[in-house]
């Protein structure tokens, strides 16, 4: 670049319409989110490890997984944070809570919204019980979030 070069920035926003082809592993989790408003996970047959969302290979052993389980539907926080800002392309209204969920049975974490509490109250280790969309799509969002499970 030369030192009579002038450098623009420019701003725009970039609409990219497109279909995502979930695959046969997530397709079968988010059909079972709509239809049975169940959750399942993948076990690996070598270090039988359950993976929630499921994947086709095992991120340990990376060997291929066959053998699906129902997890949950309730689990523990292992962590969370809370949203204080809006964007567009967030999936709920600000504040709002994101965390991880080790589901009973599964024995990795899976991120999902969680639901603030009428104090606002959410801690590291609490119990959490699925809350299901009303009209349910195969999509994420069918399991609309987990909620401080009721003792």
């Amino acid at each position: 670049m030369s030192e009579n070069s002038e450098v623009l920035i420019s701003e725009q926003a970039l609409v990219v319409p497109f279909n995502y082809s979930a695959g046969p592993v997530a397709s079968r989790f988010f059909v079972a989110l709509r239809d049975e408003q169940k959750i399942y996970g993948l076990k690996c047959a070598k270090c039988g490890q359950v993976q929630v969302p499921p994947r086709a290979t095992c991120g340990a052993c990376f060997i291929k997984m066959d053998e699906w389980v129902e997890v949950g539907p309730d689990g523990n926080l292992d962590n969370f944070t809370v949203v204080h800002y809006q964007e567009s392309t967030h999936p709920a209204a600000a504040p709002f809570a994101v965390g991880i969920i080790r589901l009973d049975g599964a024995d990795t974490g899976l991120v999902h919204l969680v639901a603030l509490s009428e104090d606002g109250e959410l801690k590291v280790g609490m119990r959490v019980s699925p809350v299901w969309a009303r009209e349910r799509r195969g999509h994420i969002l069918d399991l609309e979030c987990f909620a401080p499970a009721v003792s």
